[in-house]
C-alpha cells in the first residue's frame, strides 16, 4: 500500500447477485459521508450493474471470473485496498449514523486487532453475532438441547470477546496483514471469522464489540435453506474442530 494513497476505511464487500442490497448499502454510505473511504465491491457472480457505479460513493468494482469462498474474496479485496482500517460488511447490513467512526474508537485502543458491533435483525431483536469459542460440547449443546442463551452481557463499555461474525467487522490494518487474512485454504464458507478471531487473539490481539453501535441485518440465512450451504457449514466446522 502506497503511504500517499491512503484513505481511513476500505469497505469490502461481495455480491452474490444482491445489487439491490447493494444499492441500500451504498445510500447508507453517502447518507454517513465517511471522510476519506473508499468502496471495493466484488461480483462474484455476474449480475446487474446499473445504479451501482453511478452512486457518487467512491467504488471500485472487482468482477469475478468465477466464484470465489468468503475468505478468498475478501483477501483479495484487501490486497488492493489503501484503507488504514479494512471493513468486512455483507450487502444486507444497514449503517445508523456514526457506525464506521464508533468502531474505529476502539481499534485505535492498544491491542485492539477487530471489533463489531451488536447486531440486530430487521425486527428488532438482538442476533448471536459474538460467541466464545465453539468446542464440541457447546455446538451439541445448541444442536442437540437447542441452547440459544448468550454468552456475553452486554455493558455500556465496548468488551473483550472471543469471536465476532464476520457480517460487519472492522480491522486493523497491521492486525489483518499479520494474519495473513482469513483461511481461505481451509474455510471457503463458514467459519472463516472463528478462525480469523482465534488466529488474532494467538497473535497477541484483542476482539472487541462496542455496544454503542448497533446495526440492522436483513438476515438471509442461506445454511438453513439450502443444502449446498448447509455441507459447507458442517465441513467447515469439522475442518475448524479437527485443525485439518
Amino acid at each position: 500500500m502506497q503511504q500517499d494513497n491512503r484513505v481511513t476505511y476500505t469497505l469490502s464487500v461481495v455480491s452474490h447477485g444482491q445489487a439491490s442490497l447493494v444499492r441500500l448499502l451504498l445510500s447508507d454510505l453517502e447518507r454517513l459521508q465517511p471522510a476519506d473511504s473508499e468502496v471495493l465491491l466484488t461480483l462474484n457472480v455476474p449480475e446487474d450493474e446499473s445504479g451501482l457505479t453511478s452512486s457518487g460513493f467512491p467504488l471500485r468494482v472487482i468482477r469475478n471470473t468465477r466464484p470465489k469462498g468468503f475468505g478468498a474474496n475478501h483477501n483479495a479485496a484487501f490486497a488492493v485496498s489503501r484503507g488504514a482500517y479494512f471493513v468486512v460488511i455483507n450487502p444486507d447490513i444497514r449503517l445508523p449514523h456514526l457506525a464506521l467512526d464508533g468502531l474505529r474508537q476502539v481499534v485505535d485502543l492498544d491491542g485492539t486487532g477487530a471489533c463489531a458491533p451488536l447486531v440486530f435483525n430487521s425486527r428488532g431483536h438482538l442476533e448471536d453475532s459474538t460467541r466464545r469459542f465453539p468446542t464440541v460440547l457447546r455446538l451439541l449443546r445448541r444442536v442437540v438441547l437447542r441452547d440459544r442463551s448468550p454468552d456475553y452481557e452486554w455493558q455500556g463499555t465496548s468488551q473483550a470477546v472471543d469471536w465476532v461474525a464476520g457480517m460487519f467487522v472492522m480491522f486493523r490494518r497491521e492486525a489483518y496483514a499479520q494474519a495473513r487474512g482469513f483461511d481461505d485454504r481451509r474455510f471457503f464458507m463458514y467459519f472463516e471469522d472463528v478462525d480469523i478471531c482465534r488466529r488474532l487473539k494467538g497473535l497477541g490481539w484483542a476482539v472487541r464489540v462496542q455496544p454503542a453501535v448497533q446495526v440492522v441485518h436483513d438476515a438471509q440465512r442461506a445454511s438453513a435453506r439450502r443444502l449446498k450451504h448447509l455441507w459447507w457449514h458442517l465441513t467447515s466446522a469439522a475442518r475448524y474442530l479437527t485443525g485439518l
